[in-house]
């Protein structure tokens, strides 16, 4: 069988028409990974048409804009899904209506999907794989570009907390290296990724005010009517979620956003490995960085107790 990166690019080769989806809620991440695949596979072939698709998120319009396509555009086409580790989460359901699908993710590959399959948990980032897919195909035609190099070089800074996280590797460091040679202005690309409004400042401080913790594990509720008391959206609070990773004392931390239906759970963790209690209520993600969603405050209560309980066990 050939290896992962020569059947993608046989797919890609075989289509004139390719779709590139990420995940709901997006990051760095999804959109560097989906806009730099993008950037390079449309310099990479010109004749075929190369469109990033999704919801766009305005906190990340500085990294790229989605391309809007009508449904009839997926009849003939190859789809990759980026950095997303289950169909649930995709971003635009009409992902199924291609000839084709491909996965690529750095996630857990708890739930499979697609034709073709390519998952690297031990990846920092899907934005890392992107690049590396550059690398196994550009002695047969694969074009990296500046802009290219700017998307894939911010996802990985966005998914290692700029190279601080543990899957950061020699190889991430050389990657990213070999990126910057590209000539894209870091200032501008760090002035984007770490440019805080004055109401999400302002809510930073409600956190670290109002932050609870015991046993080293930290919560942090957000309802409704406080992000509209601070004119704050349920997803850009939910940039704040690193936020309590630096403070002594604090193990496994967990912010509950309440959004319209649900109430989003964000979980991180310094070692405690805490995707297992996500699984528990319908989420996923890393061992240390995962997601769910839950129904009420007092699910969220078992979801803090449940969080105390791994950190116990593993001490």
């Amino acid at each position: 069988m050939k290896p992962v990166h020569q059947q993608i690019l046989d797919a890609i080769r075989e289509f004139d028409t390719i779709i590139i989806h990420r995940h709901v809620r997006p990051d760095p991440d999804a959109y560097g990974s989906q806009g730099g695949l993008a950037a390079m596979l449309a310099a990479s072939f010109p004749k075929k048409r190369v469109y990033a698709v999704g919801t766009d998120d305005p906190s990340l319009s500085f990294l790229r804009n989605m391309d809007v396509i009508d449904d009839s555009v997926y009849e003939q086409a190859l789809v990759i899904v980026c950095d997303t580790a289950n169909e649930e989460r995709i971003c635009d359901s009409r992902y199924r209506l291609g000839r084709k699908l491909v996965k690529i993710d750095h996630h857990p590959n708890d739930t499979p999907y697609g034709d073709i399959m390519w998952v690297d948990t031990a990846a920092s980032s899907t934005s890392e794989m992107i690049y590396e897919f550059y690398l196994a195909g550009k002695e047969e035609g694969l074009t990296m570009t500046a802009e290219a190099a700017r998307l894939i070089y911010a996802g990985i800074v966005g998914d290692t907390g700029r190279f601080l996280f543990p899957r950061t590797s020699e190889k991430t460091f050389r990657y990213a290296g070999e990126l910057i040679s590209y000539g894209f202005s870091l200032t501008e690309l760090y002035d984007g990724l770490y440019r805080t409004s004055l109401p999400l400042a302002r809510l930073s401080g409600y956190v670290l005010s109002n932050f609870t913790i015991e046993e080293g594990v930290a919560a942090v509720k957000m309802p409704r009517a406080l992000l509209e008391e601070y004119g704050v959206t349920p997803l850009e609070a939910s940039q704040l979620v690193g936020l309590l990773g630096n403070i002594d004392g604090i193990v496994a931390w967990v912010f509950f956003i309440e959004e319209e239906r649900e109430i989003r759970v964000r979980f991180r963790s310094k070692g405690p490995v805490i995707n297992v209690v996500a699984k528990r209520y319908g989420g996923g993600g890393h061992p240390l960085a995962a997601g769910a969603s839950i129904a009420s405050w007092e699910e969220a209560d078992r979801v803090i107790e449940d969080v105390k309980a791994v950190c116990r066990a593993e001490r």
